[in-house]
């Protein structure tokens, strides 16, 4: 966290209104209060900073539930210290609740609400809707508002700046507005919250600057840039750029499990160039709330502008493909050993998008189980992390295996979708019949493999 002296530090630019050195005082001396709008992966972890910085705050979410467990410290699932909002709300320096009304005594607003996909696989603003026209019936003097959740350029303009207009608000006078996008990484220990460097981009350069100001109380490096719309763009280019990459990797396992090469070995040897080359592994399919949806978000605005998307595009349909490729060549493989897939016993071992989280966002995992049980297979799983699954309204059977990993033998294939890091791989190798490993688990910890045993996303053994 950046020391106080060094935030105080922080020159004032020439013509900053009234209103704003207000603002900036309250900033500088953490007086300010603070409301963050949507408690989940973003904006719980940003509640935290704050009241570890010394700011008020308030929580605010529409999931009484979800601030129940906030209340008693249950907050696990986020990878955080429940004790930080257990002592904030006994020291009186945190409130939370569902009633936005509390906006009217509050100095600065994030909002970070989900941003998700439609069925029709466009935008679905709903949320951010809601949410903007909340704090715009809320708007005072003065006041910074940040948008958090990920859009397309012109979201924060369109929503945030044109409701301060009609409301007659001065957007860099009166009302700072500002959008940052949040680099949240569940489970990262690395790269937390803090460590991660922080885009800001205002409306004005004076709403940027109280944005930094703003930020720099708790993040170690925050980089301003010129506009809102310039923020809102690095985000869909950050993921964009991710999944663009690893579809393109995608693309290069399928091709080597019809050349009978090993995508992982063609990688690791690619990897040893030292310049003009970065590491991206594929695997079932991508997960998570960022990467599978971020780059719709920029395709769909660039159509609606005429502008084709032909990168985001492609890469989507690639990646789209991966979990029923997994599904399929999991049947072929039981067919070759006279196994039907309606009467074959099928074992998911992680159901989480990501290894070492409890985290089922557009995992691959579900896509993976429907094409199997649309084929007929009978499905249970096991994840540590993940005690509940469901499958297209039904119940995934959980399986307890820490009490008895022999019952691995019971099924005809294991697939290996998220490999958690405390799974027992020895044990797996030891019990199961057959393995399809996803991520070439089982390789990259040592372990040899014998071919008619274990099937390799990207491998001969797998095509």
């Amino acid at each position: 966290m950046t020391p106080l002296s060094s935030v105080q530090n922080v020159r004032t630019p020439p013509g900053l209104s009234e209103p704003f050195r207000q603002l900036e005082s309250r900033l500088k001396s953490r007086t300010a209060r603070v409301a963050i709008l949507g408690l989940g992966y973003v904006g719980l972890p940003l509640l935290k900073a704050v009241l570890q910085a010394g700011f008020p705050a308030v929580g605010i979410d529409v999931n009484e539930r979800k601030l129940e467990k906030i209340r008693q410290g249950r907050v696990e699932e986020y990878y955080l210290e429940g004790s930080v909002f257990i002592h904030a709300l006994k020291d009186h320096r945190l409130e939370l609740t569902r009633n936005p009304d509390i906006l009217h005594a509050c100095d600065v607003v994030v909002i970070c609400v989900p941003t998700p996909l439609s069925k029709q696989r466009e935008p679905d603003l709903t949320y951010v809707l809601e949410a903007t026209s909340t704090v715009a019936r809320h708007f005072h003097t003065p006041m910074l508002v940040i948008l958090e959740s990920t859009s397309y350029p012109g979201t924060t303009r369109e929503l945030l700046h044109q409701k301060a207009l009609q409301q007659g608000f001065q957007t860099g006078h009166d009302i700072a507005l500002a959008f940052s996008p949040e680099r949240i990484d569940p489970g990262n220990l690395v790269y937390t919250l803090e460590s991660t460097p922080k885009v800001v981009g205002g409306i004005t350069s004076a709403c940027g600057y109280i944005a930094r100001l703003f930020y720099e109380s708790f993040i170690q490096d925050v980089v301003q840039v010129s506009s809102t719309d310039v923020a809102e763009m690095a985000k869909l280019l950050e993921n964009t750029f991710r999944a663009i990459n690893i579809g393109l990797v995608n693309e290069i396992a399928l091709i080597c499990e019809r050349f009978g090469i090993d995508v992982w070995e063609v990688i690791e040897a690619a990897g040893t160039k030292p310049f003009g080359f970065m590491k991206f592994l594929p695997g079932p399919g991508l997960g998570g709330h960022c990467i599978p949806v971020d780059p719709l978000y920029l395709s769909w605005r660039a159509k609606s502008l005429n502008t084709v998307t032909r990168f985001i595009d492609l890469a989507d349909e690639v990646n789209r493909q991966m979990p029923i490729h997994v599904a399929y060549q999991i049947v072929r493989i039981l067919n070759t050993h006279h196994c039907a897939a309606s009467k074959s016993n099928i074992l998911i071992l992680g159901v989480t998008y990501k290894k070492n989280v409890a985290d089922v966002r557009e995992s691959p995992a579900y896509e993976i189980a429907s094409h199997l049980k649309e084929w007929g297979a009978q499905l249970a799983y096991y994840d540590p992390h993940i005690p509940v699954w469901h499958v297209k309204g039904e119940t995934i059977p959980f399986v307890d295996l820490p009490a008895d990993w022999r019952q691995l033998k019971r099924y005809d294939m294991v697939v290996l979708v998220t490999d958690h890091d405390d799974f027992p791989y020895d044990t797996i190798l030891t019990h199961a019949v057959r393995i399809y490993d996803c991520r070439d688990a089982l390789r990259k910890r040592g372990f040899h493999i014998d071919p008619k045993q274990v099937y390799v996303l990207g491998t001969p053994t797998a095509s």
